[in-house]
């Protein structure tokens, strides 16, 4: 059977995440997402913890289970510490089979940092001496290093990372198996560096709100078994990984350099020709992920790597219906119509990936069909991100909507 599974998202105790991002309102979205298995999140966070204790039940072995929707235990923390004379600041996703395995990684890391401050929570640890503990306590603990390539705390950003996995993680590498491309890279990106050949790529929506679930996943062909989904990934078994689905990178917020200050978004042909520096009041900009990825890469552009796992793009549906519609995306009319389109679809994964054109149209306004078939066909008006802002994608000319409206006056 297809599982689609996110894995890393946060709880309500991180900063700057939804109140509602609790297992009920989690596991009610998903549903309505299609998603099969969601990561928990925030396991290290002592009052989240004691929820998800009392809100789960073990269906089995590392799959917990709350009204119908499947969970498995996972955390994102932030390790920030000094090495090779450079400060560095890496966020790492770790995945667990058990509470009780839980309850030693919490022992273990709180001698490193306050649990109790975030629910992902800032270590003063080398990641490698982390990974380490980690595997002293079990072989079953998976490390996953988080949106690898953002200037901010990926693991080869610009700002606090490395140049290579190796540089961080050293003799340790090997019980690395997966890395996450993160918002701002898709698979091809990381296919240019060949030294990323030996992971397996792994995609997650780093959600902090329950509509954002989802906005990146992984479909893997297994049963609900959290066993199951982590052989898949730590063996690289690509006739079990069917595809990821992704975010267009352009969209992520740090896709170019630039400076948001003076709303500079520069590609990195600009950034070198103005020696690293905005245009407009000459301070350092961000470099982004694709100057990063060009910087790093031993291949060109459009490598495709052998017997890959396949990526799909997409844009949330509620998008396609607010630019549909003209109106915003959190409004009344695009929650009823997005409510009507996926529970007529059976999920907005099956809208967005597998209903046909024509079977759409017998439920769905022409024009969000429309919009949904450029989509995958990849036929979108992209406007980067950088230096911490979204990128803008438009589906349709303001003319084609104009008309549309007219035409529905008429």
């Amino acid at each position: 059977m297809e599982v689609v599974v996110d894995l890393h998202v946060h709880s309500k105790y991180s900063r700057a995440t939804s109140k509602d991002m609790d297992i009920e309102h989690m596991g009610s979205t998903a549903k309505i997402k299609g998603i099969n298995v969601i990561g928990t999140g925030d396991f290290t966070h002592p009052q989240w913890l004691l929820e998800l204790k009392n809100s789960l039940s073990e269906e089995s072995p590392g799959m917990y289970e709350r009204d119908g929707m499947h969970f498995i235990l996972t955390a994102e923390v932030n390790n920030i510490y000094t090495k090779a004379q450079k400060s560095r600041r890496i966020h790492n996703v770790l995945i667990a089979p058990n509470f009780k395995i839980v309850a030693e990684i919490n022992k273990a890391l709180s001698e490193h940092g306050d649990l109790f401050a975030d629910g992902r929570p800032i270590l003063k640890l080398d990641a490698k001496k982390m990974l380490k503990i980690l595997r002293s306590i079990s072989h079953e603990i998976y490390l996953v290093p988080a949106h690898l390539w953002t200037p901010w705390f990926g693991l080869l950003g610009s700002v606090t990372g490395f140049n290579a996995i190796e540089e961080c993680f050293e003799e340790e590498t090997d019980h690395i198996y997966a890395i996450e491309t993160g918002l701002s890279s898709d698979p091809a990106m990381n296919w240019r560096l060949s030294k990323l050949d030996k992971f397996t790529l792994i995609s997650n929506s780093d959600a902090h709100s329950p509509k954002n679930l989802g906005r990146e996943a992984n479909i893997f062909d297994c049963d609900l078994d959290y066993y199951q989904i982590m052989d898949i990934i730590k063996k690289k078994n690509n006739k079990k990984f069917i595809y990821t689905i992704e975010f267009f990178p352009q969209e992520g917020k740090y896709y170019y350099d630039g400076h948001r200050a003076c709303k500079q978004c520069l590609k990195p042909k600009e950034t070198i020709a103005n020696n690293y520096k905005c245009p407009v009041c000459k301070k350092k900009v961000t470099v982004g992920v694709m100057h990063r990825v060009e910087e790093l890469s031993d291949r060109e552009e459009g490598f495709q790597r052998d017997n890959a796992v396949p990526f799909r793009n997409v844009i949330p549906l509620r998008e396609i219906i607010a630019e549909v519609k003209q109106v915003g995306a959190d409004t009344k009319t695009v929650r009823s119509e997005y409510n009507f389109i996926a529970s007529k679809a059976g999920s907005e994964f099956e809208a967005l990936l597998k209903k046909p054109e024509e079977e759409l149209k017998t439920f769905c306004n022409h024009k969000i069909v429309e919009g949904i078939m450029r989509i995958r066909n990849a036929q979108v008006d992209i406007y980067p991100g950088y230096d911490g802002e979204y990128g803008k994608i438009n589906i349709f000319k303001e003319a084609d909507l104009n008309k549309n409206q007219q035409l529905t006056l008429f």
